[in-house]
Parts: structure tokens; sequence; C-alpha cells
């Protein structure tokens, strides 16, 4: 069934601004609002404004520019003209922050349906429904529903008396889990919490020993600055590329330390860059021609580093080391790609192979740096080969 979704952005807050700016994310609270929404497979986000701020007008204007079905109106009959009759719609309130994976979770119902949250004291702000529940702030209604609200709505709420109206019908209740009730604020403070924990999320598994144990802390604080900046995730993919690129050809140069640091600058970028997608609910795909391009332009740097120890009293060894350990990391990620068993983080990644770089280079041993990375991405091959060898041999005598 189609979904559509309705949101509210008219009420003030606390100190008399929108609610719907209420910052959040390094955006506002509308902004996250739709784009949830919009995730959550709703196509027209119908928002509902009765005057719009510059500051409302820059949100609405950042949201078009992402290519979202986004539409504006100013009374409940242009909303319900903006939406099919058997449409199914997602609801939700003014200044409601809801998790994604609460929306999500509602993309295969099919009937209308209103979420709940007890009726207690740490739930006062909510709407009251009964004795026993208040609103989360989040509900699906049909668009029969809201049609026939708007048409007797006068001067009140439409969420508020679209709720009513969708509880008469018969519409069912059902409680939210604790994890996943959204919030409702009326100021910056209500959200600061919520925020930190949309960081926090955004921060996925680490699989490799850089990024779970060197890299958490220059990660985080990036993450947390670039949010607030109009800096796009696919940019710092372009960047760790283009310093990953350019260490390869100052290697060829001899500019051995300046390749050295860009490859560090290069290592967090990535994982940056995916976190800014999640938080900004446009996660960057895993088959991303630029993300994928960073495991062969790392293999480009270290041979470049290899071409230069050849002519620099590195003889021959250093270009067959590079090439071998190549290979070898090569089918290492092949094998990897093809297993389901989880891998421990010591093994070779681009990340990994860096941070080794850096003490070689400390000590001057690029050579010895070839020779280790050889020895490291062979270790990592035939390891995970045990690996799925012995899982085979289990699964055969089970």
């Amino acid at each position: 069934m189609a979904l559509g979704a309705l949101i509210g952005a008219y009420q003030e807050d606390d100190s008399g601004s929108l609610t719907a700016l209420l910052p959040l994310a390094g955006r506002t609270l509308v902004e996250y609002q739709v784009r949830c929404a919009a995730a959550a497979g709703a196509s027209p986000v119908v928002v509902l404004v009765e005057r719009i701020p510059l500051a409302l007008n820059q949100a609405f204007e950042r949201l078009r520019h992402e290519g979202l079905n986004l539409i504006l109106v100013s009374d409940g009959n242009e909303a319900a003209t903006r939406f099919e009759a058997g449409e199914l719609i997602l609801v939700i309130g003014d200044g409601v922050a809801p998790p994604l994976e609460l929306l999500t979770g509602l993309s295969g119902e099919e009937e209308a349906l209103v979420l709940t949250v007890p009726d207690d004291e740490q739930h006062e702000s909510y709407e009251r429904i009964d004795g026993v529940s208040r609103w989360s702030g989040v509900a699906l209604v049909d668009g029969r529903t809201l049609g026939s609200t708007a048409a007797v709505l006068g001067d009140w709420d439409l969420p508020s008396t679209l709720l009513r109206r969708t509880l008469q019908a018969g519409s069912r209740l059902r409680s939210t889990p604790p994890d996943q009730e959204p919030l409702v604020a009326h100021n910056p403070g209500d959200l600061e919490m919520f925020d930190r924990s949309l960081i926090a999320k955004s921060r996925g598994p680490r699989s490799d020993a850089a990024s779970r144990y060197i890299l958490p802390l220059v990660e985080d604080f990036a993450t947390e600055k670039l949010t607030e900046t109009r800096i796009r995730p696919d940019w710092l993919l372009y960047a760790a590329l283009a310093l990953t690129v350019g260490a390869a050809f100052a290697f060829t140069r001899g500019w051995l330390w300046p390749a050295v640091g860009m490859l560090l600058l290069s290592t967090p970028l990535d994982l940056i860059a995916r976190r800014l997608g999640v938080l900004r609910l446009r996660p960057i795909a895993p088959n991303s021609f630029v993300q994928l391009a960073l495991w062969p332009a790392s293999g480009l740097a270290l041979l470049a580093l290899a071409w230069w120890e050849t002519r620099h009293g590195g003889g021959w060894g250093a270009i067959v080391c590079a090439i071998c350990a190549a290979a070898f990391a090569q089918a290492y990620a092949i094998e990897r790609a093809h297993t389901d068993i989880v891998l421990p983080p010591w093994l070779v990644t681009r990340r990994n192979a860096i941070l080794i770089l850096l003490l070689f280079a400390l000590a001057g041993a690029w050579t010895g740096y070839l020779i280790a990375v050889l020895v490291y991405a062979a270790i990592s091959f035939f390891f995970v080969q045990y690996l799925v060898h012995r899982l085979r041999t289990e699964l055969t005598t089970r």
C-alpha cells in the first residue's frame, strides 16, 4: 500500500520560536522528521505550516536539494488533497523526534495504527488518549479519515483532531517499545540527549584494530563537528581517495613523509563519511565506487613506495614484496567477502597497514615495511583460509 507522510511545523517552543527549528544532528528537527519519513518509504511528505521564517525556508530548500518529494501546505483541506483516499499516511506530531527504526518498522502495516506510550509521570508531555496510554506522536491514518477530518476541522488542531477521529474509527493501539519511544521536544535541552544518542548510534561495528582502538576519538570529534556543516559525506570519500592517490604520487617523487601524512589523514575519512550519511538518513551505498576505489588506490601507494625503494637501494626485492603483498591482500579480501565468519580485528586492512607503515617510517625502515606487510597479508590470507576450511569441516561432520 502507498504511504505518504504528514508532519506539523507550526507550534512554538518555550522561547517563542518554531519547534520545527530546534537543532538536531547538525540540522533542524523538521529536517530530521522529513528524512525519517522519506527513509521509511513515505512519498509525498506533506508539511503543515502557518508561516515560513527564513530559517525554516532554508531547511526546506536543503531538503528539496536532496531530491525529496516535499510539499508545503497551510491548512488541513489542502493537506487532504495531496493524498489518495485509500492511502496510508504516516503522521508525525509537531516537535516529535521519532527513532528511524520505529518508522521503518511500520513499513508492513496496511491498516490505521496509533503508537502509544504509558500514561505516567515520565510521559506527561505526551497527549493523553485514555487512562492508561498517551499518544507517542506517531500514527498511521488512512486518507479517508484525513479528508473527513479536514472537512470539519475549523479552528481545531489537525494532528490532535485527526488522532481523535482515528481512534473513534476503531484504530488499533500499539505500545511503543521503550527503546524506540519518540521524544516530544519543547526546547533545545529536550533534544540534547536524543542528539547524543543519534551520534553514538551512527558509529557502526568496527572490523579492524585501527578503527576499533585508535581512530574512535578522532572519528567522534570530527563527526560531531561536521554534522553542523554543509559538507557532504561523498566529499569526504573523494578526499580520502585523493589523499591516497596523492600519497602514491609523493612516494614516486621520494616525498616519503608527506606521503605517510596523507595516508594517515585518509584513514578516518571514510568512517566519518559513513556516519554523516547515517546521521542525515542518506547512508552511503556499500558498493559506492569511490569507497570501493580506496582499496586499489592503497595498493597503488604500496607499489609506488616499492618502486622508489627499488631505485634507491632496495633492489628488485622491494617491488616483488609489494606485488606479492598486494596479491595476498586481494586474495584475503575476496575470501573475506565470501564468508560470514566473524574475523579478528588484527587481520590486514587498509587502515591497519597504514598505521603499521607509520611505525616503520619512524624507524626509517621502508624496505622492512614492505617485507612486514607481505608477511602480514600472507598470514591474514592463510588464517581466513584456515577458518573457512575448519567451518566447512564442522558442517560436513554434523
